[in-house]
């Protein structure tokens, strides 16, 4: 059985998925892929913007490449959220914190999954939402990224991991963030991992760009993102081996952590349910180039039709517990609404 470069099973979907990539790629053929975090699950698209194709309902934007879609939608609002209690996540934390403390990792991203009361559903949140990687699948999921998980142009690939985020509209916001040594450390970490995944399969990896901001919207106001660009270069054959090379990489570091098999494991143990689709990639090759994001910015509706909002955050040696559970109810919004 084929296993991923942390030594998780993939499943069969998954290694179905990657080849069908990696066939399309040496036919410079276009097409549309996910892959979960857990690697079990894949979707695989070919032509999904070719004439007649059949999406079964699945939507997709990705940098300027996106299926058709109306969008005469009213704004969607979030009605309500209800957070598990500070105790319950104290207790994952925990969990986090001893694999800390033993060495087992230096950082881990913990998530949460928060039931909320949404008005417009998620095909009003799909179409009135403004990201660079987004992605619909009706009665399931949507998602609102910012973040490039990799780019592939020519030989070039380049990887934009995120790590740091701050309110926009408090004084000095910028100087904070930059200066800022839990959200430095977490960085640095971050990007150090993502340079050593890229040299797995690329030669000349350097940083490019370092602790750069971006400007992001939200419901409740403006923040701001840390991010760094990290490229390689890649050999001429990598369109046939799309699918191998981003095995590779996965999980993004900027979702799991440092070092990314035991932190994978101890993040298993203290989430205790399956991440599904959240967290893990999605992307489009147009038969030269291929762009891909991270599942993150996420809402998942279960079989009763209840709402849940994923979020988290990188957890180090220097995090308190409070801090940690107040971003990630902080990360819990709307790209277009106010909460009513």
């Amino acid at each position: 059985m084929k296993e991923s470069a942390i030594g998780q099973p993939l499943g069969a979907s998954v290694a179905s998925t990657l080849e069908q990539m990696n066939k399309a790629g040496k036919a410079r053929k276009p097409f549309f892929f996910a892959l979960d975090y857990e690697l079990q699950e894949g979707i695989f698209l070919a032509d999904p913007l070719g004439e007649g194709a059949n999406t079964a309902g699945l939507q997709f934007a990705i940098n300027g490449h996106h299926t058709p879609f109306v969008d005469n939608y009213p704004l969607p609002t979030l009605r309500s959220i209800r957070p598990e209690r500070q105790e319950r996540y104290a207790k994952r934390f925990s969990r986090i914190y001893q694999a800390l403390e033993r060495g087992d990792s230096f950082l881990a991203n913990l998530t949460i999954r928060t039931p909320i009361e949404l008005e417009g559903g998620l095909e009003a949140i799909y179409a009135h939402s403004h990201a660079p990687y987004k992605l619909l699948i009706p009665e399931r999921l949507v998602c609102f990224s910012p973040e490039r998980f990799v780019r592939i142009s020519g030989r070039t690939i380049a990887t934009h991991p995120m790590k740091g985020t701050i309110d926009a509209s408090l004084p000095k916001a910028a100087e904070h963030l930059l200066a800022d040594y839990k959200e430095g450390a977490e960085h640095y970490t971050i990007v150090d991992l993502m340079r050593n995944d890229l040299n797995r399969i690329a030669r000349k990896v350097r940083v490019e760009r370092f602790k750069y901001l971006s400007r992001i919207a939200t419901s409740r106001g403006e923040i701001l993102q840390m991010s760094s660009e990290v490229v390689g270069e890649l050999g001429e054959n990598w369109h046939e081996r799309i699918g191998d090379l981003l095995l590779e990489l996965l999980p993004a570091g900027s979702i799991s952590g440092a070092p990314k098999a035991k932190t994978y494991a101890v993040i298993r143990e203290a989430e205790e349910i399956p991440r599904g689709f959240y967290t893990g990639i999605c992307g489009y090759y147009d038969g030269r180039e291929l762009d891909s994001g991270v599942l993150i910015r996420y809402i998942e509706q279960d079989e009763r039709g209840q709402y849940y909002y994923r979020s988290g955050g990188g957890v180090t040696i220097n995090s308190r517990c409070t801090e940690e559970y107040d971003e990630c109810i902080q990360k819990v919004y709307l790209p277009c609404q106010s909460l009513s």
